[in-house]
């Protein structure tokens, strides 16, 4: 809060009415803006302490289930599934609170005894990175003096090229100037896990295999096992985790960049989640938008929702305004109330004459899915056409 000015009472008395009413004035809005600032503090620290509040109710909640009695519903292979979600989301929420507070909050294992990295195998191959300071030369003023090298920090971490670890030796020499005292380094290279073993590369490959191949952790806890060095499977469930934190604000862009694009497509589809204390599942649902064939944008974003409420598509899309091609799920009305173009989808449309031909052989059936072939075969051709062209063959 910024100090008001201080005046006598000599200085104030030899002052004009109309000097002392635009002081008065002036004092008035300096109060009027601290009283905002402090507000809008407030209201930050209230948003911050709420967002703690949040996250640390959610990460009891996730502690509890995981170190908790284990349903007896789950059988053998869905157990290590869900387990690796809620390790995974344990490490996310904990990254999270790490960035809310000044400090990270410890764990409940940490408390108890801080565990020992285990250390990288001798006989894995090592790939030595030396990182020196651009110029030895002393910069403290009035020295100017060559440095000497007086040693150096190793730091190794851990890479992956498909069934062969090697391990990355990172040199940072020390340069020290004997003259002044001066001791430098070049700066530590940046990681995705602060002060973590694993390169990005098997950050990358842990994540491809689990979400685009479908290998779920156990099993490429296995794989890494025959690779020659096992990885736990909570380390690497707190690895995705750390990750999905580091990935929101590349997917934050890429929502951005998506919803400049004038055409997006948007589908929704169930996905069966396990209701946390109840052993049972609940249908959720995994929401894809993704940008028009002709944007020059190739992008899709997901949008993992509990429900399939119209009110997650009116959320993601926010105040875009453009031509959305759907089904006619009746979630998506709203948001063409509010200016948002709707655009039928054709194969939404074929696909019942499809189920009609095929169940009861119906001619009259054919007729339609013949006639929406040769649009078909219209849009094949056009395809590379510029866009006015393309508009002038759809509407002839």
């Amino acid at each position: 809060m910024s100090s008001l000015p201080r005046f006598d009472a000599q200085a104030l008395a030899a002052m004009a009415p109309d000097d002392l009413r635009a002081l008065a004035a002036q004092l008035l809005a300096r109060i009027e803006q601290d009283t905002q600032r402090a507000e809008q503090a407030n209201q930050a620290i209230a948003l911050r302490d709420a967002k703690i509040d949040k996250l640390s109710f959610e990460l009891a909640q996730l502690r509890r289930i995981r170190f908790g009695v284990k349903s007896e519903q789950l059988d053998a292979q869905q157990r290590p599934l869900f387990e690796e979600a809620v390790q995974a989301d344990i490490a996310a929420l904990e990254e999270e609170l790490a960035e809310l507070q000044a400090t990270p909050l410890p764990t409940a294992a940490a408390t108890k005894r801080t565990p020992r990295r285990q250390p990288l195998p001798f006989d894995l191959p090592r790939v030595a990175f030396t990182h020196e300071p651009e110029s030895t030369v002393c910069t403290t003023p009035g020295c100017g003096c060559q440095m000497k090298r007086m040693g150096e920090d190793v730091s190794e971490k851990l890479d992956y090229t498909p069934g062969v670890f090697t391990v990355q030796r990172h040199i940072r020499g020390k340069w020290a100037c004997t003259r002044c005292q001066t001791l430098i380094q070049a700066p530590v290279p940046a990681e995705v896990i602060d002060k973590g073993i694993p390169t990005a590369g098997l950050l990358a490959h842990v994540l491809v295999a689990k979400y685009a191949d479908h290998l779920p952790l156990y099993r490429q806890e296995a794989i890494f096992a025959r690779a020659g060095f096992g990885i736990a499977r909570s380390t690497l469930a707190s690895w995705v985790g750390v990750c999905g934190v580091r990935l929101q604000p590349l997917v934050d862009t890429l929502k951005a960049e998506l919803l400049d694009c004038a055409v997006l497509h948007a589908d929704e589809t169930p996905v069966a989640t396990l209701a946390p204390g109840t052993g049972k599942t609940h249908r959720s649902y995994l929401w894809a938008y993704a940008a028009g064939e002709f944007e020059t944008l190739k992008a899709v974003v997901y949008d993992f929702t509990p429900s399939r409420a119209g009110e997650h598509a009116r959320r993601f899309l926010g105040g875009w305004q453009g031509s959305l091609v759907c089904d006619d799920f009746a979630g998506y009305k709203a948001s063409f109330a509010q200016g948002v173009i709707e655009v039928g989808c054709m194969a939404h449309a074929r696909r019942k004459f499809v189920e009609l031909h095929l169940a009861k052989k119906s001619h009259i059936a054919a007729t339609p899915l013949a006639l929406i072939g040769q649009l078909y075969g219209i849009e094949r051709e056009l395809k590379e056409a510029p866009p006015a062209t393309r508009l002038e063959q759809r509407q002839a």
